[in-house]
């Protein structure tokens, strides 16, 4: 038996955005039901964070995503079980006000909710399934995972050292100690795909922001029988980073039609023909692009009167990272870095105008 395994889909992600509303369409439509069917596969595994608020989901959000996917789950006779992420609980100290539960009832001939761990027989495969871990079931949750009759896990977990987003690795969470009995771990929560040992963070099927640039997108198929996970490369792009240089390259022959219904950011490494571009530019816009971001080097700007060999250029984490280390506290520093990174992360999030 093969199955799809989703997670961090995100409904209504960036305010439910248009925008990020017809990205998700496009993926169920044109990537992952396509595949489904191709292959035969009926059923599906979805690992948390279904939703993207907390709080509320938008009207707007709801409906499109009743049309694009669970309509199709009805249509086509494909079953969903599905366990609560922390996007999908109201509360950060209990599962119990659910947004699954909420929404998602009437669809439950073909969605089944699973509030509490779990294991489920697939096709002989016993796998655990572990919703969002809080300070209300924490101690059930781990009595759990160390006494169930299961070879495979699937959970929305946060464990340290694992990166939350490419190059970003979390410092607290959960030591994955206790997930070493388990012949393979298979969780959502953190964004960009990794593994160590037997834990597999999946990553999100999606972009939804510029942490997610260059980062490559996957579902993935489990097969019961060999317990072989298979990603599936989500080809569909949108967001685009391009690092300008015509001391390199000719832009006058650059295909732009790669930045179509995109947001691009263009890093200006050299520019040593201004005319080149700014037609580069003409080019680009001429396209159905979401946004256009530039940015240049102001080095010519720079004398010898300010040059300082103490001075070192470091990126945004980096000097988070270097702002704290010298902050007299008795706190704990790598908590607090952790959490400035996150706020980095939001406003990094919210610098789209969607």
């Amino acid at each position: 038996m093969k199955i799809a395994i989703l997670n961090d889909t995100h409904c209504g992600v960036r305010n439910s955005s248009d925008i990020f509303l017809d990205y998700q369409g496009k993926f169920y439509s044109d990537v992952f039901f396509p595949y489904l069917k191709e292959n035969n596969i009926k059923h599906i595994i979805h690992l948390g964070d279904y939703y993207d608020h907390r709080k509320y989901v938008n009207f707007k959000a709801q409906n499109h995503n009743r049309q694009s996917f669970l309509n199709v789950l009805k249509s086509e006779g494909i079953t969903m079980d599905i366990i609560p992420g922390n996007h999908d609980v109201f509360y950060k100290n209990t599962n119990d006000l659910c947004s699954l539960k909420e929404l998602l009832g009437y669809y439950t001939v073909n969605v089944n909710i699973v509030m509490k761990p779990t294991v489920m027989d697939y096709d002989g495969c016993q796998m655990a399934l572990v919703p969002w871990i809080n300070s209300e079931n924490y101690a059930d949750t781990v009595k759990f995972l160390q006494n169930c009759k299961a070879s495979v896990v699937g959970a929305h977990l946060e464990l340290s050292g694992f990166e939350m987003y490419k190059g970003l690795k979390s410092t607290h969470g959960m030591d994955s100690s206790l997930f070493s009995r388990f012949e393979s771990v298979l969780s959502g929560h953190y964004h960009t795909k990794s593994s160590n040992g037997n834990i597999h963070y999946l990553g999100s099927q999606m972009e939804f922001n510029w942490a997610d640039v260059d980062d490559k997108k996957y579902f993935h198929i489990f097969d019961t029988e060999s317990r072989e996970i298979t990603p599936v490369h989500n080809p569909i792009t949108l967001f685009r980073k391009v690092y300008y240089d015509d001391t390199k390259i000719d832009y006058n022959t650059f295909d732009t039609a790669i930045f179509n219904n995109c947001f691009v950011k263009i890093i200006v490494v050299n520019k040593t023909e201004p005319f080149m571009f700014d037609k580069f530019l003409d080019r680009i816009q001429e396209h159905n692009i979401h946004e256009l971001k530039i940015a240049e080097s102001f080095d010519e700007f720079l004398g010898d009167n300010v040059d300082d060999s103490s001075v070192i250029l470091e990126d945004t984490t980096q000097l988070i990272d270097t702002y704290v280390d010298v902050v007299d506290t008795d706190l704990d520093k790598n908590r607090i870095k952790e959490l400035m990174r996150g706020l980095y992360v939001e406003a990094c999030n919210m610098d789209i105008a969607c």
